[in-house]
């Protein structure tokens, strides 16, 4: 004969008290879950906006990269070429969420670019080296600045209101009949002197006339590794430290560095990532945690 103390944890008897414990489990659990929304374009080159608890700190695939703003808004980066998934949780003291995302592949296109001066693709003299090396020392300086902020908030506008898109972003250059890097620039044509205007509220980090590639080169730091670069300008209007908003003047199209027209290259980085600017422009970080 079973003892009667004992009947109530086995048989019939243990639904009784696992019902219980499993909700209570759970109410646990949900009290130490926090809030996490997320949207954005989950596409290889793309993005995500996220909002949570503020202050909370966001691992990407289990390293720490960023932290959420006071607002508890954050933003991720996908490289072009991202792995076909990527875990995001956010935490904050004991409490956490996590999420698994699943990234589109896309398929970049290969773009042909004749008539470069050759020490712009290959270049040989020693000095010349040495100076690029430098200005990758520059620029690496620049694209570390990290501001407290959430200047991505609202989205993007384009930085030229007439313009063509001479080079896709993303696409597999030939230069001079030489394979190259992918290009990590959305290509905007546009008349020399066309006015370049700031697409979001941010800092600038690095400015400069005379790069031997990007030519004149301003970068803005929009809040949380979050970049955004201007290259081949003809003329720079702003100075390095202000702070500009939305619709601000930033420069002029131009020709300079590597290039062989009048046109505005917009990159964007995430920390070492490289992102399709485009991509945020309408976007919004998620308002709400609904």
């Amino acid at each position: 004969m079973i003892p009667s103390r004992r009947a109530l944890l086995t048989g019939a008897g243990a639904s009784l008290i696992a019902t219980p414990l499993a909700a209570q489990n759970l109410r646990e659990q949900d009290h130490n879950a926090l809030p996490l929304a997320l949207n954005g374009a989950w596409r290889q080159g793309g993005y995500a906006f996220g909002r949570t608890a503020p202050r909370a700190l966001i691992f990407v695939d289990g390293e720490a990269l960023a932290t959420a703003s006071a607002a508890g808004l954050f933003v991720i980066g996908f490289d072009r070429d991202a792995a076909a998934s990527v875990q995001i949780e956010a935490r904050a003291g004991d409490r956490s969420a996590r999420r698994t995302l699943d990234i589109a592949p896309y398929a970049f296109p290969s773009t042909s670019v004749n008539g470069l001066p050759p020490s712009t693709v290959e270049p040989s003299d020693s000095a010349l080296l040495a100076r690029i090396q430098q200005e990758i020392a520059l620029k690496t300086e620049g694209f570390a600045s990290r501001i407290d902020a959430d200047e991505f908030k609202s989205g993007f506008i384009w930085p030229l209101e007439s313009y063509r898109v001479s080079s896709a972003w993303g696409a597999q250059r030939i230069l001079n009949g030489t394979p190259a890097r992918p290009h990590y620039g959305i290509d905007l044509a546009a008349p020399q002197g066309s006015v370049i205007r700031a697409p979001a509220d941010g800092r600038i980090a690095f400015v400069r006339p005379d790069m031997h590639f990007e030519g004149g080169l301003t970068l803005i730091d929009h809040g949380q590794g979050l970049i955004t670069c201007y290259l081949h300008q003809s003329r720079l209007d702003v100075e390095q430290g202000q702070r500009v908003r939305r619709g601000d003047p930033l420069g002029r199209v131009g020709m300079t560095g590597r290039a062989t027209g009048p046109h505005l290259c917009w990159r964007m980085k995430w920390r070492d990532r490289n992102l399709d600017p485009s991509l945020m422009v309408g976007a919004r970080a998620p308002e709400t945690l609904a």
